[in-house]
């Protein structure tokens, strides 16, 4: 199979690439590269026979045009987004722009060629969203498929209006689609704003370890390898028009998950004191989401799908992997915005 990724740069498309190269795929790579791409995640990859490499961007729609012509992927999986929290509090037009605007144009774009193609019955556009369009969870409950939607972030909301536009292409003008919403993914390649890498780099260079509010905020963690994994499995296997959550089954507050990453970098890289003792609460950032927490019951008994890795599995491997890969997070820290605090404005 031929699958177009958007965003293959990134994070999570950048593991998702590599596992369908892995299992014999083809891949085109479609990726505008902004400050959080970096061509480096598939690296490994790079030189295989099936793949290739678009540099464009998803709100061009003679770009998208040409490279489905050019191409004729059998397949499109869209993972191209603004998608840091903080960033859409600053600068929330950015995450319209790309995650709004631009999943218009790829659906158009994927509509016009399905249909040129005589409306193959393999093709299936598959949207990679977030929990996070879900809103907040109190103490018990957890998020299924048919949970509302109640964003509280814009990037929440600009995710949950691409979610919307995609069922609706679906409903209206018969474009196979699924659609899967993920919890918090970790994992090695993660851009080094994120929580996990920002705690593991600044515990290493002796900085203080920022905790929104007091780390009572509990999130799902997700090893991107196992959510790649599922990903795929839904992209083959997943009944067309359906969505499908995906969590890693691992619920902790943010304190305890840093009290657990101190612990690993304890153990593989010891300092003259516990890391634990950088840890400083700061300032809560607005419009903070409670918790998040998945129901997994479809994916698990539809598709015979649970995640692999503990967090003590998890965790570790994803510590080893930033302690081995000095040069790769180095490189990103110099670019703008990563290292400062952001995601204060009221």
């Amino acid at each position: 199979m031929k699958i177009l990724v958007t965003g293959g740069a990134g994070f999570i498309g950048s593991a998702v690439i590599r596992r369908a190269i892995a299992d014999g795929h083809k891949v085109v790579n479609v990726d505008v590269l902004t400050y959080a791409a970096c061509l480096d995640n598939i690296a490994s990859v790079s030189d295989a026979p099936g793949y290739a490499f678009e540099q464009a961007d998803i709100r061009d729609a003679e770009a998208m045009a040409a490279v489905l012509a050019k191409h004729q992927p059998d397949t499109i999986m869209h993972l191209a987004a603004e998608s840091h929290v903080d960033r859409s509090i600053d600068g929330p037009a950015a995450f319209i722009d790309t995650n709004i605007t631009g999943t218009y144009v790829l659906l158009e774009a994927a509509r016009a060629y399905w249909m040129a193609q005589g409306k193959p019955e393999g093709f299936r556009f598959h949207h990679i969203s977030t929990d996070e369009v879900f809103g907040s969870l109190g103490a018990t409950g957890f998020f299924t498929e048919d949970s509302p939607y109640q964003p509280n972030s814009p990037y929440s909301a600009s995710k949950a209006g691409s979610d919307h536009l995609v069922r609706a292409w679906a409903e209206t003008y018969g474009l196979p689609i699924v659609l899967t919403n993920c919890s918090n993914n970790y994992g090695p390649f993660q851009f080094p704003e994120k929580l996990i890498p920002v705690v593991i780099l600044k515990a290493l260079s002796g900085q203080p370890i920022p905790i929104y509010g007091k780390g009572d905020n509990i999130r799902d963690w997700l090893h991107v390898e196992d959510h790649a994994e599922a990903l795929l499995l839904v992209l083959e296997k997943g009944e067309l028009g359906r969505s499908y959550n995906i969590g890693g089954e691992n619920e902790m507050t943010n304190l305890d998950l840093v009290r657990m990453l101190c612990a690993v970098l304890d153990r593989l890289k010891p300092g003259e004191a516990p890391y634990a003792d950088l840890i400083t609460f700061v300032t809560d950032r607005p419009g903070h989401d409670a918790r998040y927490a998945i129901d997994p019951t479809r994916i698990r008994e539809e598709l015979n799908w649970r995640p692999s890795h503990t967090p003590e599995t998890g965790l570790e491997q994803t510590v080893q992997w930033y302690l081995d890969n000095e040069d790769w997070w180095k490189a990103l820290q110099a670019r703008a915005g990563v290292g400062e605090r952001l995601g204060v404005s009221k």
